[in-house]
């Protein structure tokens, strides 16, 4: 290689290790300056250090409102709390259209925050939008009610992030049998999609391991397909 050839390679490499942690580094600045500019000026000056001390406390914004949280946490958890929020969920209720998305919002946060069942813990392989193209979702659970009867066998939803947007894309049901489990984790799903199929796993990461055994049981934990 020459000189300028090893220049030129060592400048890709500078490039490659800095600019993922700048980049990481300056995003999470705007999101603490951001919580902090609209936290810290509803606290009164006494309580705010930074009014007083020669220089800003970076993150008071975000310890403020970990601390509300844990006392909100606190509160609702004991009787009284729990009076109440019963109290307010049963206003919310009966109020049109904001009972749907009060329900919606907060099916989705337990959901994620309770990790309950296997969602959106286990990747899959479908065949989607046609025969032929395949697409990585994410199993979410059993399809309740009528659609169960449209297909011979038990019907599962996946949802199918799309790229490089993955808060937006499609719910699919699809047949049990019709579903491949494979080895990556969330994490390396949400990466591989993110990127548009650039960040994937080595070989040597998906040998060490095995997709999940078919449970055919559980809608939750899918068979390996025959294709």
């Amino acid at each position: 290689m020459t000189f300028m050839g090893r220049l030129r390679a060592y400048l890709f490499t500078g490039i490659l290790v800095t600019a993922p942690i700048a980049i990481t580094a300056y995003l999470a600045w705007l999101v603490v300056s951001f919580v902090d500019e609209r936290v810290t000026k509803f606290l009164p000056k006494d309580y705010n250090p930074n009014t007083y001390l020669p220089f800003a406390i970076p993150g008071f914004g975000l310890v403020v409102i970990a601390v509300a949280l844990i006392l909100i946490g606190w509160f609702a958890a004991g009787l009284v709390g729990r009076l109440m929020v019963r109290l307010g969920e049963s206003l919310v209720a009966r109020t049109p259209i904001v009972s749907n998305v009060y329900s919606a919002v907060k099916q989705i946060f337990e959901t994620v925050l309770k990790q309950r069942a296997t969602t959106f813990r286990t990747v899959v392989l479908i065949e989607f939008p046609r025969k032929g193209l395949w697409r990585v979702g994410f199993l979410t659970g059993d399809t309740p009610g009528r659609a169960q009867g449209v297909h011979p066998t038990p019907l599962v939803n996946v949802f199918i992030p799309n790229t490089p947007n993955i808060a937006t894309g499609f719910l699919v049901l699809v047949p049990r049998d019709e579903l491949l489990v494979l080895e990556l984790t969330p994490e390396e799903a949400l990466k591989l999609i993110v990127s548009a199929g650039i960040a994937v796993p080595s070989p040597e990461q998906l040998a060490a391991r095995e997709a999940p055994q078919p449970d055919r049981n559980s809608a939750t934990a899918p068979s390996r397909s025959n294709k």
